[in-house]
């Protein structure tokens, strides 16, 4: 593990559990099995020499069972923006390569797959806000994702709670939303006001940085 590198920008996660995840507290989730769409924006970045600021991505996941259980397959889109090197430098992070044995959620992830499917490079159109708790993500022909507030069903207001994780693998503090996302790539997904999540996502090689 010779590479240093950092990103630092913000994430958006929508999976099939119920609001608020039960993997986000080692419980087993909520159908039985993990489909997942994950997207960012990188503010700041870098691979060893090779800058990555401005670039995002877009993982899709998916597993017939528990993620411990493994054989799940996996899916990264890279901004078709980035330079080959970075491309390669962003494939590397995106399965957990170059990094520390469990540090990150993309280690850990990749970990447990039986498939990686071949990375895509397209235009990737990413807006999320952290505050807000909203996010669209577009990848044309490919994935559509929608995140927005919870809405407490008896005051008609936006209800608001976040999930600490002071030694978290994927961020400290997020943000928890409701989502719908579609895919259309070499995994197909459909999730329909399912949990969401909202979070900075600042991590190297050996982890998350508080």
């Amino acid at each position: 593990m010779a590479v240093q590198w950092m990103i630092r920008g913000l994430e958006f996660n929508n999976c099939n559990c119920a609001w608020g995840c039960p993997c986000q507290f080692n419980s087993p989730s909520t159908y039985g099995n993990c489909e997942a769409v994950a997207a960012g924006h990188i503010e700041e970045g870098y691979y060893g020499d090779t800058r990555l600021d401005g670039l995002d991505w877009v993982l899709l996941l998916y597993w017939p069972g528990e993620i411990c259980d493994g054989d799940g397959r996996e899916q990264a889109i890279i901004d078709e923006r980035a330079t080959d090197a970075q491309r390669e430098a962003l494939r590397r992070i995106l399965h957990g390569e170059d990094t520390a044995p469990g540090g990150t959620h993309f280690f850990v992830y990749n970990s447990t797959m039986s498939d990686v499917l071949e990375t895509l490079y397209a235009p990737v159109e990413l807006e999320i806000d952290l505050d807000d708790r909203t996010a669209l993500l577009n990848v044309p022909g490919l994935v559509e994702s929608q995140g927005s507030p919870i809405i407490d069903p008896f005051s008609g207001v936006e209800h608001r709670a976040s999930i600490n994780l002071p030694k978290g693998f994927e961020y400290t503090v997020a943000e928890v939303g409701t989502a719908s996302s579609k895919s259309r790539a070499g995994i197909e997904l459909t999730l329909s006001d399912s949990h969401a999540h909202f979070n900075v996502l600042h991590m190297n090689q050996d982890g998350v940085i508080c």
